[in-house]
């Protein structure tokens, strides 16, 4: 088996999507099935893009937790660290597209969800130690004990290039929001890539102010900070220079799922040994291409199809 090129960490569902712009959940409504959860679809955008990648996760002793093994594996992921907790049942989460940008979202993740008891006994320590990126979501560490595997993580990881943490802050994947800063703004501290939009920066280093939280993302050792900002595009920050990489215009058929292709292009970018500018206009292409199709794993884009947009929005008109 080929040694893997990246570890992502975090929650895994069996997503549902309506297949009809502006018609919420209270109406008649079909639906798409495929897999979610951003860190699983960030394993998956990068599979997809030519590079081995396996996911730390858990999911239920049911049938929702066979297909997500079965769907990870037609992807192309490694299944080799997804878990099965005996009691707790496989996330679901359901998506309206109201609207289309912005769907709403409803969890089912009762009692709780295996993907927060992540244990830490079976942290596969040389895999963290020689993995070229461990992908982090914020989000795991806001209930039980994935809290404390994440923490070990950390340690055996020892900040290595590249430990890149998702800022990943959703108020339902916490008890507070207090908490979620203490815990994320601590996490910092630990990786050398930082990834998160205006709100999520907020949450980690007191700022949505992007230029502002990149610098103090950077002043607490990171390497690379990136802030989305949606249509002002996508700030990336070094020591050595700040740089705005214009957004992408597209037609939105569903808003979810943009944000883990862009999470897998970077990367592809990384492992790549591209500049981070690069890295990043790579990724909003392919953060592009995926807000113009409906499903969010299945919809994650190949490298001839990022190539083509970026070739295409390049070209002289």
């Amino acid at each position: 088996m080929n040694e893997l090129e990246l570890l992502t960490v975090g929650r895994v569902s069996v997503d549902l999507y309506a297949d009809e712009a502006g018609a919420g959940f209270d109406g008649p409504q079909r639906f798409e099935k495929s897999i979610g959860g951003s860190p699983t679809n960030v394993a998956v955008a990068t599979a997809r893009l030519g590079h081995t990648a396996a996911v730390i996760t858990k999911v239920g002793a049911d049938p929702f937790g066979t297909y997500v093994r079965n769907k990870l594996h037609g992807f192309g992921v490694d299944v080799r660290y997804v878990g099965t907790h005996p009691t707790w049942r496989t996330p679901l989460a359901f998506a309206a597209l109201t609207p289309p940008d912005d769907p709403l979202i409803l969890f089912y993740r009762e009692p709780a969800a295996p993907d927060t008891d992540l244990d830490v006994e079976e942290l596969d320590v040389a895999a963290v130690k020689g993995a070229p990126i461990v992908w982090v979501s914020a989000s795991t560490m806001g209930h039980g004990a994935s809290v404390a595997f994440v923490e070990r993580l950390f340690v055996e990881r020892e900040r290595a290039p590249h430990t890149v943490l998702d800022l990943d802050y959703r108020p339902v994947m916490w008890p507070s929001r207090a908490e979620a800063e203490h815990r994320i703004a601590a996490a910092v501290e630990h990786c050398t890539v930082a990834v998160g939009n205006r709100i999520e920066c907020e949450v980690a280093v007191g700022s949505a102010d992007p230029e502002e939280a990149a610098r103090r993302l950077l002043e607490r050792g990171v390497e690379v900070a990136i802030v989305k900002q949606g249509g002002e595009g996508v700030l990336v920050a070094t020591v050595d220079e700040f740089v705005t990489v214009p957004a992408r215009p597209v037609e939105v058929v569903c808003g979810l799922g943009a944000g883990d292709a862009f999470g897998g292009a970077l990367c592809h970018g990384l492992l790549s040994g591209w500049s981070p500018v690069r890295a990043v206009e790579f990724a909003n292409a392919a953060g592009a291409i995926v807000a113009s199709r409906l499903l969010c794993a299945d919809a994650m884009p190949f490298e001839h199809e990022v190539v083509a947009l970026l070739e295409t929005s390049h070209a002289p008109g």
